[in-house]
């Protein structure tokens, strides 16, 4: 199953340049990477990053990141994917803009 980050620009700038990411500040704060599965993405973002150009959005799949992917209850009772250790390069099977149109952010339609 695929699972989704959205970085801004210096967060995926500074995870290409070092190979790897603790993540964003609010990632560091809760001690793992937060993630959302191709549903929960478009709601991550207009809560998280509403107006916000310059983003990327990374895709993952889950089953190769083992162990230290927990699936936690959250927002509104659902679960989400949680990562337990760095974020690597080597984790990320692509990676594309995340442009904001009118009414929000433009996600792939191929996302699932």
């Amino acid at each position: 199953m695929l699972i989704y980050k959205i970085f801004r620009a210096p967060e995926w700038a500074q995870l290409q340049a070092k190979g790897e990411t603790t993540g964003a500040p609010v990632d560091v704060a809760d001690g793992f990477v937060h993630f959302s599965t191709a549903t929960q993405a478009a709601e991550t973002a207009a809560k998280h990053f509403a107006g916000e150009t310059d983003l990327v959005l990374l895709a993952l799949e889950s089953d190769t990141l083992g162990d230290a992917l927990i699936w936690e209850v959250s927002r509104g009772g659902a679960d989400f994917p949680h990562l337990y250790r760095a974020l690597t390069l080597k984790d990320v099977l692509w990676h594309r803009p995340l442009p904001l149109g009118e009414t929000g952010h433009d996600f792939p339609e191929d996302m699932t």
